[in-house]
């Protein structure tokens, strides 16, 4: 399946579409002001942290406090509710690259009943380039305000959401992997990535706090990260993904496009029973790749390999068809599998 080139109608409109939004999306009052997400603050109308698993323990058994060193963030833009995408730049101290990451903490995050836990991490991978912005940062695609709608509707985990850029430059798709001879874009999105909002964060010990969710190449970035990575996180959501790592620049390098590749590792995990993920497929009925899709949950959704498919009546291959969709199922499957946040006392 392969539908990340920049030369295919669907997603090049998309592009051109989401860019254009981004642009006005941006236009916030409160654009450039500093940010902190160090202390909980009385927040009105919050106090649900929606479904998850029930703590077993203390929360300070679970959290883990912020790390430092804190990055200084500066806002993107102001939701409804008052809280605020940020954005700040990270240089990867693995990876050795450099590049911008966007947050948003919902409502909960700062309410003192939940001082003293942590919450669950969703990060959010784009379609396209994923350069140099991820698009999920926009107000426009409504990725953060359904997340605080659905978590005080139950069907939700109260989640931080965390945008990286996907890849290094707006030439080629990386797979979000260490290509030989590339930028480490694997370990930046699975190693620095995740240090980073530990360090800024109140976040959970285990990988039942951790997931990804994307559309398209981000898709695949989640799905294969999940696969490899299973004793850091849980669960993706991914959407219209591709299932193959396909990135011209693994020419010469078949060893290591094979040890990225998500049928292999799905086979693995299979084969060493575990540990269990959650992978969350969505697809529209306007796109192509479903038949491979339910190929793959039939020959890997195995064991602990756990497969579910949300089908979109009239979706297409693009964000705005997702984000709706995810409340039809995906987001109440894999919240009901992580780690929720823990009041007080």
């Amino acid at each position: 399946m392969t539908r990340r080139r920049p030369s295919m109608p669907a997603v090049a409109a998309t592009a051109a579409a989401l860019t254009s939004a981004l642009l006005l999306s941006a236009c916030s009052s409160d654009k450039g002001e500093p940010v902190s997400f160090d202390n909980p603050r009385q927040s009105e109308g919050s106090g649900q942290a929606g479904g998850g698993q029930q703590a077993k323990g203390s929360a300070a058994d679970k959290t883990l406090l912020p790390t430092g060193p804190r990055a200084d963030f500066t806002t993107e833009s102001t939701l409804d509710d008052g809280t605020k995408i940020a954005v700040t730049t990270l240089k990867g101290k693995k990876s050795g690259f450099t590049g911008k990451v966007w947050v948003w903490a919902p409502k909960q995050y700062f309410d003192p009943k939940y001082a003293n836990s942590g919450f669950p991490v969703l990060m959010a991978l784009p379609g396209g380039n994923g350069y140099p912005n991820n698009y999920w940062m926009g107000t426009d695609l409504k990725l953060e305000s359904s997340i605080a709608a659905w978590s005080r509707e139950g069907k939700s985990l109260p989640f931080i959401v965390v945008m990286p850029v996907l890849n290094p430059d707006a030439k080629n798709y990386y797979d979000g992997s260490d290509i030989p001879g590339q930028p480490r874009m694997g370990t930046w999105m699975t190693d620095d990535v995740p240090d980073f909002v530990k360090a800024n964060f109140r976040t959970f010990r285990s990988r039942d706090g951790w997931a990804f969710m994307g559309s398209s190449s981000g898709g695949f970035v989640g799905l294969k990260s999940v696969l490899k990575h299973p004793e850091k996180f849980r669960a993706v959501i991914a959407s219209g993904p591709d299932i193959v790592p396909d990135s011209p620049l693994w020419a010469g390098h078949e060893k290591e496009r094979r040890a990225n590749d998500p049928e292999r590792l799905a086979r693995h995990l299979a084969d060493r029973k575990g540990p269990e993920v959650d992978l969350a497929f969505q697809i529209g009925t306007r796109e192509s790749g479903r038949a491979k899709l339910r190929s793959f949950m039939d020959t890997y959704g195995k064991g602990p390999v756990k497969t579910r498919l949300n089908v979109i009546p009239g979706g297409g291959h693009n964000a705005r068809s997702y984000v709706p969709a995810m409340a039809d199922g995906p987001i109440q499957w894999i919240s009901g599998h992580m780690q929720a946040p823990i009041p007080n006392g």
